[in-house]
Formats: structure tokens, sequence, C-alpha cells
């Protein structure tokens, strides 16, 4: 009802009253952003996530889930759920080859296991009732390496890695819709969504640029090739000098996770080989800036109330790194683009994908090369440690606030 009482006085042009004091009119209201048909409207332009901060704004078709935290276990073929209370493992359950990610549906009554089965052609969909924490059948989908929805609700997209293609389906089936190639993103991976809901940006991984692609006309809108620094940190032992850097050879990076500004005006990047977070904006497609973050920049998560965002640096510049890397968390001031805190692991770790607890007071994330699940304390940065099964991936925290999901490891709003 609030969403819409917004949405009605900006569309009509109110203006607020007259300042008493001096007796000038204020300035008129903006006026509403006008989304793609069917997508929720946008409550706060200044903040996309205010529809997400905190406990208050969990969704009455959530509030009978348990409270768990789903950890896919890429090499051991199965999902860890901790218990976020106990931090206890009090369930583990088989699924498809190689999960990846556990991803929230649309309408948020599905937590969706993506099982790509890796180099070979048996990926699948394991859905799990949030309500019991249970899994359901699996579904046979061609290699879903992550997924995604469109911010209408009406299509589930498949990020098809390997196949340099996104597999538009139907969110609750998983049948084919179409198709839109992408032969110039190898390793297309990631996304977000521009705050009308008009296209989407996709890394490519394996190329060190970005793709655009227009969700209402279908189609590649181009691709962004991102820069790379001048230095980036040494991927080197945890014993050694924490900020140690050197100059920065690699011709190409590594982009990783994306996520979109309050105000929907910027992208940032996490790139894994430039060791920091690209700044990228949307609507012209063009790079404007580079944050210098930590070693092997991986996942991005918003706070509660979308001032701060966390970055996990993995700890090292490789696809399979060993254990106890130097792995950390920066937290970045989303207003100033500048690093307000550093969060290292003790005795050295790699922190992978996760998400915030609803209350923002834990940051969750997947330790990829030490078989653990990190919980931050989102106030000082401690640490502790769960272990699970073998290479925790895109872990969810669940429940989450927020209307709806366009997918990941929970990007609501």
């Amino acid at each position: 009802m609030r969403a819409a009482i917004i949405v009605a006085l900006a569309a009509a042009g109110a203006v607020v009253a007259a300042d008493k004091v001096n007796d000038k009119p204020a300035a008129p209201a903006a006026a509403a952003i006008v989304t793609v048909p069917g997508m929720p409207p946008v409550v706060n332009r200044n903040n996309i996530y205010s529809e997400t901060n905190g406990p208050a704004f969990i969704s009455a078709a959530v509030k009978g889930d348990l409270e768990r935290v789903y950890v896919p276990n890429l090499r051991s073929n199965d999902v860890s759920v901790i218990d976020p209370v106990t931090l206890k493992v009090v369930d583990k359950f088989k699924v498809g080859k190689a999960p990846q990610h556990v991803i929230p549906s649309w309408d948020l009554r599905t937590l969706w296991v993506a099982n790509n089965a890796e180099r070979t052609n048996i990926g699948s969909l394991t859905p799990i009732d949030p309500r019991t924490g249970k899994p359901g059948k699996e579904i046979a989908v061609d290699d879903p390496y992550n997924l995604y929805f469109t911010p209408d609700g009406k299509s589930a997209i498949v990020v098809a890695e390997a196949k340099h293609r996104l597999d538009f389906r139907d969110p609750q089936t998983m049948a084919m819709q179409y198709s839109i190639e992408a032969p110039k993103c190898g390793g297309i991976n990631h996304a977000d969504f521009s705050i009308d809901g008009r296209y989407a940006l996709f890394t490519c991984e394996f190329e060190g640029s970005v793709a655009k692609i227009d969700l209402v006309e279908r189609k590649v809108l181009g691709y962004l090739k991102l820069n790379m620094p001048s230095t980036r940190f040494k991927d080197v032992p945890p014993s050694d000098a924490p900020f140690a850097s050197e100059i920065c050879s690699s011709k190409k990076g590594m982009p990783q996770d994306i996520r979109i500004s309050p105000d929907g005006k910027r992208f940032y990047i996490a790139d894994m080989e430039a060791d920091g977070v690209h700044i990228v904006d949307g609507d012209a497609f063009k790079e404007i800036g580079f944050i210098s973050t930590g070693l092997g920049a991986h996942g991005i998560y918003p706070s509660r109330d979308g001032k701060q965002f966390y970055v996990a640096n993995r700890g090292t510049h490789s696809i399979h790194g060993r254990r106890k890397v130097r792995g950390s968390v920066t937290v970045v001031d989303f207003a100033t683009e500048k690093v307000v805190a550093q969060w290292q692991i003790p005795g050295g770790g790699s922190p992978d994908m996760g998400n915030v607890s609803a209350d923002g007071k834990s940051l969750w994330l997947s330790g990829r090369f030490d078989d653990v699940v990190y919980r931050f304390d989102t106030t000082d940065g401690s640490v502790k440690q769960i272990k699970v099964g073998q290479e925790p991936h895109g872990l969810v925290v669940w429940p989450q606030p927020g209307r709806y999901s366009v997918g990941h490891t929970g990007n609501l709003r």
C-alpha cells in the first residue's frame, strides 16, 4: 500500500507544502521511475534496497520458513544446512553434480540448487521447500551455473556458462521460453539489473569484460572491456605482509559478482585478478572508477540499510586455491566509494559467496578452499567458522527481507 501511494503521488506531480519559514514553495517530488510492465514499483528511487532493510520487511510469504543457511558443496555434491542460532549443521542431503549456488525464486517460495554438472550434459536444478528445509525432485536443465529472474517475474534466467548463453525459462516449471546467445562472453556468470528492469549486466569471467543485455528487445547490446589497475596485491602465503603489492602484469581481469548502487546509477563489479571493484555507469556503459579492496575480490553484498557494501576477497588469483590463503572482507561506503574497514581472517581463509542475515548483524560467506562457512559480525569483523562439505560455494541465508528475488544468493528488492 505504501509503495502504491508513493507512486501515485509522484505520477501526479505532487509537491510538498510550502516552507512556512520563508514562504518559498518546495521543489516538486521526483517523478516515479517507469519500470517494465509487471515489475513491482521502485519505492525509493534513491535506495533500491529500501525494501530489504531488516526483519520489518520480511514478506508474509516467508514468515513460516525455517531460519537456515543452505550451503552447496561443489565437490561432495550435497547441501549442508546450518542453524544460524546454534551455528550447527542440522541436515545434509545429496543433490545433482557440482552444485554451484542456492537461489531464491522470484516469488520467494522455492530455493533452487543450481547443479551445473561441470563439463557434462547432466545439469539440473534441485528445489528446496524453505518451510521444511527438504529437497524435492530434480529438474533436468542444461548447464545451470547460476540462476536469475527477470524483475517482472515472467522468466527464470539460467546462466549456461559453458554454452555462452542465457536460457529464459518458465519460473515454475523451468520449461524453455527462449535463449539469448552471448558468444563474446566467455565465463558468463553473475548479473544485476537496471533500476527500471530494462537491461542487465552480466560479467564475462574469462574475457575480463561485461555484457549488456536488453531484456525488452532480447538481445546483447554490447560488451565492455574492464580496465586493469597498475598494481595489485601479491598472491603470497598469509604469513607475508597483508597489503604487499606488485606491478599488475595481467592483461585482463576476471570479473565475478556485480551489484547495482542504491540509486541505480552505477554497477560495482568484483574482479578476482584486479583485486578490487570496477565502477561502471550502466546507462552509458562505460567504466568510471575502481576501488582496490583485497586479494581475489569475488563477492559483493549490500548492508541492510543500503549505506555500505561488503566485498569478499577470496585470497588468491587462482581458480583452485590453497587452504588458508590471505582471504579478507572489505567494507566500502556507497556514498563516498571509500574503504571504511578491512576484516582479516585469523590464520587465513577463502571467503567466497553468501549474504547478510535478515537483521544485518552477520555476513555469511562460504570458505571455498577450506571446507568451512564463515559468519562475520558486521559490527567488528570478528569471525566464527562452521565445518561443512567439500568446496562450499554460493550459500544462501534464509529467510531474507524483500518483496521479490532477482536471483543469485539472495538478490532481493
